[in-house]
């Protein structure tokens, strides 16, 4: 799995009623690195999200992903080097058993059905959800859906990953799992989250937004002490540290 750059340069947008999503927001993202992406709603997280994914095009700007400009006509190379775990799972479950929808994203890239057998295996068992092989996606809880739809964008080897709100709708016990799941990875992982406390667990760095820009970007044990910061993007200190 090649490892790359993700880079975002300037990226505006405005959705059609003129609401802006995202004004000039610029970042880098190096190889391997676990980056969230916080703030509060309408901030711009999930717009941000969608065009590093290839699924929404900029007013202005780009999405860079190693020298590849993020564009319709690199679709086939996003598609192969970025996975998007949406925040609602059943918009990514769809097939009559859980194998099938995992073993459908390495199909749909031209893998030899015994192979892409193999690897939907392989990415449940990463994903502890092995034994749900063999049911329907519509039956299981939310965090099982959430392992599946994961095991779903792993088993199609990307080199970046990208979560929205991942840690919505988890129990406490599924939470955990993700963070354990995530702690593993060597992927590139880009997370959009309100869950600070998640972030201190799973990210070394953490970009801040409010109003469609980056207003932070540093290390979030230092980011997350800052409390005008934080009440200005309608943000609350972790958990953790509340008294």
């Amino acid at each position: 799995m090649n490892q790359q750059v993700v880079e975002a340069i300037g990226l505006s947008y405005a959705y059609p009623d003129g609401t802006t999503a995202l004004d000039g927001a610029s970042f880098r993202v190096a190889p391997g690195e676990s980056v969230a992406i916080v703030g509060g709603n309408g901030a711009g997280k999930s717009t941000l999200l969608l065009m590093m994914a290839g699924l929404l095009e900029a007013n202005a700007g780009e999405v860079r992903i190693g020298d590849v400009s993020v564009t319709p006509g690199s679709r086939d190379f996003v598609r192969r080097t970025i996975g998007f775990v949406f925040q609602d799972a059943d918009d990514q479950l769809f097939m009559p058993t859980v194998k099938e929808d995992v073993a459908f994203g390495p199909l749909n890239f031209g893998v030899p059905a015994e192979e892409a057998a193999s690897l939907a295996a392989t990415a449940l068992d990463v994903v502890g959800a092995s034994h749900l092989a063999e049911r329907p996606p519509y039956h299981l809880s939310g965090g099982e859906k959430r392992a599946v739809a994961l095991a779903g964008v792993i088993a199609m080897g990307p080199s970046v990953l990208l979560l929205d709100e991942p840690t919505a709708g988890l129990d406490p016990a599924a939470r955990r799992r993700l963070i354990k799941l995530l702690q593993a990875f060597e992927h590139t992982r880009i997370v959009a989250t309100h869950d600070l406390d998640f972030v201190l667990d799973v990210c070394a760095r953490v970009l801040v937004m409010e109003g469609g820009r980056i207003v932070a970007d540093g290390a979030p044990d230092a980011v997350f002490r800052d409390e005008p910061l934080l009440a200005r993007c309608h943000l609350e200190a972790p958990l953790r540290w509340q008294g």
